[in-house]
């Protein structure tokens, strides 16, 4: 059954974490907990499902995997509907503050009460279509305009889901760093606000903004599980949500804190080649990656702060995991639920069967029978025809 799995090439990286308090100092207590009321207070807010893939997980001898599946997030398809929109709105309430020199509350915006000078107001981010699409529907909830920037290897499908929530999406010859660039350069030209998801030098506040967001999913698991899972898989990318994973699992069971594992395309291992330098290093995109969310080069040095604290490994996997664990997902072992998951989604859940598969790495990772893995599905099928043709391959 996991055939394709055991032979897969994975390359592993065993990070010794650094002493320190990043988990506090970069995303605080506050942070995560006014992100929580806000986003929470939010029409259509639902905690998203925890499942528990039991057969799964007495197949590949663990005692159990804890699937977070962010696909029904606000309608929006995935775990990015709880940063780019909370950012954005902060972005606006500072902005407005600003302008008007008396604190605006984001209440207020979401009201409507200065729908006016909201409309005066332009968003933009650089996106590989999740990000994008949650600060399209926040900036149209809130009424301010928004650009949106994607690369030459974006689908269609994504581009045209931003549009419908009245964005103007501009496509850049290049790929997503090179999108990230063009997006500094225009929204400097046009007096634009970036609200993006990654950090460079002198541009934090949005960043750890998105990523406290993203903490409301370390509330809602907390709050499911009695005890604390052994591991937790959780994709790179440009690190911010595994650095919220890993701070908002630290701050809430401390020392009992989950086993870190950071997973990412072998084709964009920006993380992986961080810790295997044991400091912050970019790595080129030569080819772009199924696992479109995750095609991220350059790290978020705010991200990184945390991981290079909490993160005690870091893993690849091949392309050809994609389509076999999708599938997986959809056609479950035994009485497992059915899971909708897309091209990203599956990185985690993808390592951890084809790590428990492998003799070496399982014993590295110590994913024993007593092993409770949480993987965070960080999205569901949010290009519906690569889905299709992926679970058809």
């Amino acid at each position: 059954m996991f055939t394709e799995f055991a032979k897969a090439g994975m390359a592993h990286v065993h990070a010794a974490p650094l002493n320190g308090d990043a988990h506090l100092s970069v995303i605080s207590r506050d942070d995560f907990t006014e992100a929580y009321d806000e986003i929470t207070s939010w029409q259509g807010y639902a905690p998203t499902p925890l499942y528990h893939l039991s057969d799964l997980a007495g197949a590949l001898g663990l005692q159990d995997i804890i699937y977070k599946d962010e696909g029904p997030r606000f309608g929006l398809g995935s775990f990015k509907a709880l940063g780019g929109a909370y950012a954005g709105l902060l972005v606006l309430a500072r902005e407005l503050s600003a302008r008007l020199g008396k604190d605006v509350d984001p209440n207020d915006i979401r009201a409507g009460l200065y729908r006016d000078d909201v409309a005066r107001i332009t968003l933009v981010s650089a996106t590989d279509g999740n990000h994008g699409r949650s600060l399209a529907w926040g900036a149209q909830n809130f009424g301010a305009a928004c650009q949106i920037y994607i690369h030459r290897d974006v689908s269609e499908g994504r581009a045209q889901a931003m549009r419908d929530l009245g964005a103007e999406v501009t496509r850049v010859d290049g790929d997503y760093d090179a999108s990230v660039d063009q997006v500094r350069r225009d929204a400097d030209a046009n007096g634009w606000f970036v609200v993006s998801d990654t950090s460079w030098e002198g541009y934090t506040q949005p960043p750890r903004d998105v990523m406290a967001g993203y903490g409301v999913m370390a509330v809602e698991i907390t709050e499911k599980l009695d005890k604390p899972p052994t591991h937790i898989f959780v994709q790179g990318g440009v690190g911010g949500l595994a650095a919220a994973m890993a701070a908002g699992l630290r701050q809430y069971w401390g020392k009992e804190t989950p086993r870190v594992v950071v997973v990412e395309p072998e084709l964009a291992a920006c993380l992986f080649a961080s810790a295997r330098q044991g400091a912050l290093t970019n790595v080129a995109i030569g080819e772009e990656t199924l696992m479109a969310g995750l095609s991220c080069g350059e790290p978020s040095p705010l991200a990184w702060k945390v991981l290079r604290e909490e993160a005690q490994d870091f893993l690849t996997i091949p392309e050809s995991l994609v389509a076999p664990a999708m599938r997986l997902a959809g056609r479950p072992v035994g009485s497992d639920p059915s899971i909708r998951a897309g091209e990203s989604a599956i990185a985690g859940f993808a390592a951890v069967i084809a790590a428990a598969s492998q003799a070496k790495l399982r014993e590295d990772l110590g994913l024993g029978p007593q092993a409770k893995v949480l993987v965070i599905g960080s999205e569901g099928a949010t290009d519906p025809e690569i889905y299709n043709r992926l679970m058809e391959i």
